[in-house]
């Protein structure tokens, strides 16, 4: 009956969390920027958090960032796509998420001042956008509950069929309304207080293969009639619609996009991302950012045709695409490409190569993932060195 009580009190308080957060700051007064129509942008994750940010204190940390900021800047591009929630946590001051174990070691340690609030500031001052990336369902790659900070709202839900742990670490439930209601919450904070141009996610939906095993069996014994599969894409486009309407209530000058898996047959047979009914309505996405990782010569996926199978997809005139281009497969085997896994090897100018194309297709906006494959000198070689110096002749070019 205890355990009953709680659950339900749990419940109680996830359903009335927007009424109830008082929020941490006022926004700035800034000067609003507006997207031009080339967007230019650059993947900043957590784990350029773990390279650049450990062990260094304020002051350092800021100066790390002014210099992520300038050398973005100095290669042409103008938008940073940043990891603030990569794990049901936060770089950012928020009263629903811990701070990140990324910044400092410890999950709900604080950090010394506020990441997200800083990027935004320099981003701005740069006349640069900034999306906020959040991982909605992911928790840890960890299974060991007890290394969740007793502050995250997953931690409250263990036990309980919100949660999926098994050997591939923690997720939440995308069939559990708590949780549907938790991440709405996470949002609106962010939006509320934080004057990003931006919100991102990426592809992690659907992660484990049987989470929502009890909701689909309540659903079949109330007489539902869809299959699992349908079940599931559901659960993930009402989310979808519900995140991008509450944008759109705040300042429909904020973007929503998501980058699903390249593959368009993965979304729908492992992820359960309905990418086809995102991109023929106009209640789900303002940008698709599809992760097309591929090569030219790849045997399975070659670059064009994919890119040329999205851009189909895409029956809604105010939908943006923008491919996300593997500047880390640059000088690296690409084992998955069958009798192409040479070409990132062989060839310096693949990106180059991928953005004429686009361009020749009249899509002149494109990302890459990641910062360090671009600056880290652990990750650099020979080839993404001359990739870059290829980019940075055509983004010269067409300003």
């Amino acid at each position: 009956m205890k355990k009953s009580l709680s659950i339900i009190l749990l419940i109680l308080s996830f359903l009335g969390m927007d009424a109830t957060i008082n929020y941490v700051k006022k926004k700035e007064s800034i000067d609003i920027i507006n997207e031009s129509n080339e967007i230019k942008a650059i993947y900043i994750s957590y784990l350029e958090y773990y390279d650049n940010f450990y062990g260094g204190s304020k002051s350092i940390n800021q100066s790390k960032i002014d210099k992520m900021i300038d050398n973005i800047k100095r290669i042409g591009f103008n938008t940073i796509i940043l990891h603030v929630s990569p794990f049901s946590d936060a770089i950012y001051n928020s009263l629903i998420l811990p701070y990140s174990m990324a910044l400092t070691g410890v999950e709900g340690k604080n950090p010394g001042f506020d990441y997200l609030e800083y990027f935004i500031k320099k981003a701005h001052q740069n006349n640069m956008l900034l999306y906020a990336w959040i991982n909605p369902y992911r928790i840890s790659f960890d299974n060991n509950a007890n290394n969740l900070s007793k502050d995250n709202p997953a931690y409250k839900l263990i036990n309980t069929s919100n949660i999926k742990i098994d050997d591939n670490g923690i997720y939440y439930n995308p069939a559990s309304e708590i949780v549907k209601n938790l991440i709405i919450s996470e949002i609106k904070e962010i939006i509320d207080n934080y004057q990003v141009d931006g919100i991102h996610f990426d592809d992690y939906f659907y992660m484990q293969d049987d989470i929502d095993k009890l909701e689909y069996e309540n659903y079949i014994k109330n007489n539902g009639t869809i299959s699992l599969k349908d079940f599931r894409l559901n659960n993930t486009n009402e989310l979808i619609r519900r995140v991008y309407k509450i944008i759109k209530e705040k300042d429909s000058n904020i973007t929503f996009s998501i980058a699903p898996d390249g593959n368009i047959n993965n979304n729908y047979l492992y992820h359960y991302a309905d990418v086809k009914t995102w991109l023929s309505n106009n209640n789900y996405i303002d940008i698709i950012m599809p992760q097309i990782y591929y090569g030219f010569e790849n045997e399975y996926a070659p670059f064009d045709h994919v890119f040329n199978n999205w851009k189909n997809l895409i029956t809604v005139d105010s939908i943006k695409i923008i491919p996300v281009l593997a500047i880390y497969k640059c000088g690296n085997i690409d084992d998955n490409a069958g009798s192409g896994k040479n070409e990132w090897i062989t060839n310096n100018n693949i990106i180059e190569r991928q953005i004429n194309y686009l361009r020749i297709n009249n899509i002149n906006s494109y990302s890459l993932f990641r910062y360090d494959y671009i600056f880290n000198d652990k990750y650099i070689n020979s080839n993404s060195v001359k990739e870059i110096e290829n980019l940075k002749k055509i983004n010269q070019k067409y300003g």
